[in-house]
Parts: structure tokens; C-alpha cells; sequence
């Protein structure tokens, strides 16, 4: 027997892939595998159908160590970037509104304390926070500045020795959750985006309103809503001290664009493996379809398309590990990961036939699910524009 017959590939991971983690990635992938099939996967469905999760999830969640994962200190794990991009890919098998639960928690609110925060901030906050104790949001996105954060037009003023803040944000993950939310203000308009600073602002405070938002036809798992601040009062020390000009909420999106390149690997396999699974079992003109040559294109080109994502995203994580990664390679991995997920997905559908545009399989849900990934955290054409700048060295958006 030759050596190239010796090895008989894994169907779902057909390039061995993840044979390139390391044992402490290895068994994070294992441990977030088997919870996921265990804990969540049984009950995405019914969580799915009734548009929440339970906040008791979030305490799970944060038992294993998921929450804020990468981050040093005050109840965080400290794992390499790899480590948790393994995990939020691992969470998006079984739905994308986990990974976004997740990614929103530790790597959008937890990332901003931890890196802009006092250390008062950190200590009150981010202990909890890591435990799923406390559950965090980020308030950037408003009604009229999505793609264009600079123009927002909530502001923050001082007051004595206060700050008061007005304003409205919205498409605000976890918020109607949320027990803290990071809220970015303008402090100074005459500055421009380099008065953008971030504010800790308690749930309950005067002023401060949350609106869930609801009818919400994808990620539906996921908890949404609108920040309404009328005339809300803080103390001088809710502003994180170390932020000051538009970098600072960016910085926090690309920690949360990482996890979503990842993630989208998670999507796009588990449809895959709906697919492959289902062209096994469904028999038309007396044997299973998974024999017929056009359906045999659809997988194989699926199993390439995953095997593709997956070099794509490990190569960000060994990036980030090093201390190169760019917010171009990050355009880069957002967008071609979600791109070819929901190309997966939707040829997966077409596998499944009309047994695949229902609940009782995931692969519509992710799909649904991907049509927002697709355009949150940056749109595809605003990615698209981020690596056209990185090539040519010619901005177009402006």
C-alpha cells in the first residue's frame, strides 16, 4: 500500500486542518464540542422559535471559561487567540446568535474595559462579566451612523463634575440583557471623531432605556434592542480612561470581526455536515442521492469550501498570536468566511430540498442566521472597501 492510500481523510475536515492546533487548543475544541452538543444543540430550536435564551446559558458559558477567554486577568482564562477562535467556531455550529452572544460579551464590552478601563472598571466589572455573573453590550451603532461610526450623534457633556449623556443606539446585541453597557459619545464636537470617548453606564440608570427590538427573522436566538439616554447622569469616572478618538471602538470591533471569521467556519461545517449526512440516508431511484454525480459536486465543493475557511481563519489566529494581524487581514477573513458560509448553506438547502427549509434541520436557520453576519460589524462592501484601501493605498469610502 502506498503512503498516499494509508490515511483515509476526514470527510468534514477533508485538508486535517486542525491537526495544526495544539494540545491546549485541542482540548478547548473538545470541551466546547461536547457542552455544545450536550447543552445547547438540544435546545437551539425551541430558544431559536422563541426569539431568547435563557440568561442561565450565559452562567454556562461562562463556567467553562469562554467568556472574555482571551483577555489577561481579573477572571479571564488568558488563552491564545487560536484557543478562541477554536471555541467561537465551535458555538456558531450550533448557532450564530451563540457566537454573538459570546463575541459581544468578551471581546466588544469586556475588550473595551479591559483595555480602556481604570482598574476600578475592571475590577467591578470584568470578574463577573468572566463568570456570565453579569452580562455586558456595546453600544456604537446608532439610527443614521452604521457603517460611518464618526457621525454619530450621541453625546456626552460635562456637568459640574458629572457627564450627562443624550443619544440613541441601535441593533444593540444582548441589551435587553445587559446588566452594563459600553456607550461611545462624542464629547466634543468641535474635535470631531477624536472626541469619541466610552462610558461604563450601569443598567438602571435615570435616563437610560432599553427597547428590545423585536420581529426579528434571523438570530433570533440572539437578544437585540435600542439604548434610549435622556439626560443620563454619570459620575466623572464612568469614562474609560484610556479611550479618546475613533481607534478605540474599532479596535474593540476588530476583536470581535476575529471571532466572526472563525465562526462562520462553524455555520458553514455544520451544514455541510447536515448535507453530507442527509445525501447518505435519502434514497430516490432506488439508492441514496449522496451517489449521484451533480450531488457529489455540491458536497465536494462544499467539503473545499470548508476546508478553505479553515485554513483561512487558522491563519488569522497563528497572526494574532504573533502580534501581526492587521485590520486588513481581518476584512479579509470576515469577509470571505461569511461569503462562502452562506454559499454553503444555501447549497446545502438545495440537498435537503423542502425538508431543509424547516427547523428540524439547521441548515435554514444558519442561513438566515449568516444573511445578518453578512452585514454586521461591517458590511461586505465596507470590507470590501478596507482591503481595496490596503491594495491601492487609495481610500473610496470618502
Amino acid at each position: 500500500m502506498s503512503p498516499l492510500s494509508a490515511t483515509v481523510p476526514d470527510p468534514v475536515d477533508i485538508l486535517a486542518v486542525d491537526d495544526e492546533l495544539d494540545p491546549t487548543e485541542r482540548d478547548i475544541r473538545d470541551t466546547v464540542r461536547s457542552f455544545a452538543k450536550a447543552e445547547l444543540t438540544p435546545y437551539i430550536t425551541e430558544w431559536f422559535e422563541a426569539g431568547a435564551m435563557p440568561r442561565d446559558v450565559a452562567k454556562q458559558i461562562g463556567a467553562l471559561g469562554l467568556l472574555g477567554m482571551h483577555l489577561e486577568g481579573y477572571g479571564c482564562a488568558g488563552t491564545s487567540a487560536t484557543a478562541y477562535g477554536v471555541a467561537c467556531r465551535e458555538l456558531e455550529a450550533v448557532d450564530s446568535g451563540l457566537r454573538s452572544f459570546v463575541s459581544t460579551q468578551g471581546s466588544l464590552a469586556m475588550y473595551a474595559i479591559h483595555r480602556y478601563g481604570s482598574d476600578e472598571q475592571r475590577q467591578r466589572w470584568l470578574p463577573a462579566m468572566a463568570a456570565g455573573e453579569a452580562i455586558g453590550c456595546f453600544g456604537l451603532t446608532e439610527p443614521d451612523a452604521g457603517s460611518d461610526p464618526s457621525a454619530m450623534r450621541t453625546r456626552a457633556r460635562r456637568d459640574g463634575g458629572d457627564w450627562v449623556l443624550d443619544g440613541t443606539k441601535l441593533w444593540i446585541t444582548n441589551s435587553p440583557i445587559a446588566d452594563v453597557a459600553v456607550v461611545w459619545a462624542q464629547t466634543d464636537p468641535d474635535r470631531g471623531a477624536k472626541g469619541i470617548r466610552g462610558f461604563v453606564v450601569p443598567a438602571g440608570t435615570p435616563g437610560f432605556t432599553v427597547n428590545e427590538v423585536r420581529g426579528k427573522l434571523s438570530l433570533r436566538a440572539s437578544a437585540t434592542g435600542e439604548l434610549v439616554l435622556e439626560s443620563v447622569r454619570l459620575p466623572k469616572d464612568a469614562v474609560l480612561p484610556g479611550s479618546g478618538g475613533l481607534s478605540a471602538p474599532l479596535s474593540c470591533l476588530s476583536e470581535a470581526r476575529f471571532g466572526i471569521a472563525w465562526g462562520a467556519v462553524g455555520a458553514a461545517r455544520a451544514c455541510y455536515e447536515a448535507a453530507l449526512t442527509y445525501a447518505g440516508q435519502r434514497e430516490q431511484f432506488g439508492r441514496p442521492i449522496a451517489g449521484f454525480q451533480l450531488t457529489q459536486r455540491k458536497l465536494a465543493e462544499m467539503a473545499v469550501t470548508v476546508a478553505q475557511a479553515s485554513l483561512l481563519a487558522a491563519r488569522l489566529g497563528r497572526l494574532k498570536d504573533a502580534g501581526r494581524l492587521d485590520p486588513a487581514h481581518i476584512s479579509v477573513g470576515k469577509l470571505a468566511n461569511v461569503r462562502t458560509a452562506l454559499e454553503v448553506a444555501r447549497s446545502a438547502r438545495t440537498v435537503l430540498g423542502g425538508n431543509g427549509i424547516t427547523l428540524e434541520y439547521p441548515v435554514f436557520r444558519h442561513m438566515v442566521n449568516l444573511e445578518t453576519v453578512l452585514t454586521y460589524e461591517g458590511t461586505e462592501e465596507m470590507h470590501t472597501l478596507s482591503i481595496g484601501k490596503a491594495v491601492t493605498g487609495v481610500q473610496a469610502f470618502r
